[in-house]
């Protein structure tokens, strides 16, 4: 893509968060700040964040919405010239200023956050990661989660103290997590990246309402068939279906060009480097032979100390113009950092997953007539037609995205009628 917009119109991106079936206020807070000129977009990129609050009363949405506010601000006003070692220091920041926060008063005590945040510019992608919120990457019908759950199971299992997937594994709490914004002065921020990014690639960060309702393969393959429109709302769609025990936020960004196609790592501004005070001894003493041999009428001289002067000024030249890479001062380490993906799942689209979703339809009419709620199903049955002619053809990926419409387009009729609260159906 190329053009004065190229800048913005690489990517689309939609972001939802709800409350959730059973929550009393919703703790979880994101933010979008896309670059608003081409001078930004080269510097810093677009910042996405995600962020899970923790605490009683109020102190977990205060912490969350302190992290999706400070985050984009010391990120944007850094002068680091590596975004991710500038993403690093403003999540470290502002896990310093929530510290603060709660210390100032006993009510926010202890809160917290989790933060996932994503940077997406000129140069690919990296991802600031803390606690157990997710950034996960959809390339070609493969899925992968591109951060570590900072969690009592994922620690356990990483330590070999349980095998993933094991009895054992699944009896762990799923939401104790080990490492989260605030309640400490300092702590231990996870980077990954940079990595390339690819025309049509997809990246989803969201809090554990999501991923603790949807399987990863769901996620996948709905992220693979829909816009970033119709994704976010059908993934909280789900999810409250499912039961919705917890907030639901997530950021849907699509990648509509390529970024950093070689792969080169992020690097910062040109340096140039000072040449070794015994080549501007040597350039001297050629040039000031060259004018003493001129004087003198010794040519052939003369064009010696001529040659010797022009080529060492050629690499004296060469020597200081050529850049470097810039290195942090702080002794960070730029190129690819992390050891991420840390799992892969398919998300090739299949026939079950298109007849799961037909049954939650149905689920939906069946209640509906239950309770006597007036659906007009005439806007819904021709895009159930529509999925049951692609499963007829084979075309699983389009059988899943007209039966996602169809829930969205039924839970939006339920919500308008009677109010999500009364009219949502726990499945």
């Amino acid at each position: 893509m190329s053009g004065p917009e190229y800048w913005n119109d690489a990517i689309t991106h939609s972001l939802q968060s709800d409350i959730g079936m059973r929550r009393a206020n919703n703790q979880d807070s994101a933010t979008a700040v896309t670059a608003d000129s081409e001078l930004r977009f080269n510097k810093r990129g677009h910042l996405f964040v995600v962020a899970d609050g923790m605490g009683a009363h109020a102190a977990g949405e205060l912490a969350s919405k302190m992290a999706v506010e400070k985050i984009p601000q010391h990120f944007l006003r850094s002068d680091t010239a590596l975004p991710l070692d500038a993403l690093r220091k403003a999540i470290i920041e502002a896990n310093r200023e929530v510290y603060l926060k709660g210390q100032s008063n006993p009510e926010f005590h202890n809160m917290g956050t989790t933060v996932s945040s994503l940077a997406l510019g000129p140069d690919g992608v990296v991802v600031g990661h803390v606690g157990d919120s997710r950034v996960y990457r959809l390339r070609r019908n493969v899925l992968e989660q591109l951060t570590f759950d900072h969690s009592l199971v994922w620690e356990m299992e990483a330590n070999g103290h349980v095998q993933p997937n094991s009895e054992l594994s699944r009896a762990i709490p799923k939401n104790v997590i080990t490492r989260s914004l605030g309640p400490s002065p300092e702590v231990a921020v996870d980077m990954e990246g940079p990595w390339p990014v690819l025309r049509g690639d997809r990246y989803l960060l969201c809090s554990d309402g999501l991923t603790g309702q949807v399987e990863d393969d769901e996620i996948g393959m709905l992220l693979g068939c829909l816009p970033p429109e119709t994704v976010t709302q059908v993934l909280v769609d789900l999810a409250n279906l499912r039961g919705g025990p917890d907030n639901i936020t997530l950021i849907v960004v699509q990648a509509d060009a390529d970024f950093n196609r070689s792969g080169a790592p992020i690097r910062g501004p040109r340096q140039y480097r000072t040449a070794p005070p015994a080549l501007w001894v040597v350039l001297g003493v050629a040039l000031l032979g060259t004018a003493l041999f001129a004087i003198a009428g010794l040519t052939t001289a003369m064009l010696g100390a001529a040659a010797t002067a022009i080529i060492v000024a050629v690499f004296t030249a060469w020597y200081c113009l050529a850049s470097t890479p810039s290195q942090p001062s702080d002794g960070s380490v730029q190129g690819p950092s992390g050891r991420g993906p840390y799992r892969r799942y398919s998300a090739k689209p299949t026939l079950e997953f298109a007849q799961r979703l037909a049954g939650t339809v149905q689920a939906l009419r069946d209640a509906a007539a239950e309770k006597r709620w007036q659906v007009p199903w005439e806007q819904i049955d021709p895009l159930q037609a529509k999925a049951a002619a692609a499963v007829e053809r084979e075309d699983f990926a389009d059988a899943i995205r007209w039966q996602a419409k169809a829930i969205v387009a039924t839970m939006q009729q339920l919500r308008h009628q009677r109010g999500s609260e009364e009219a949502t159906v726990e499945l």
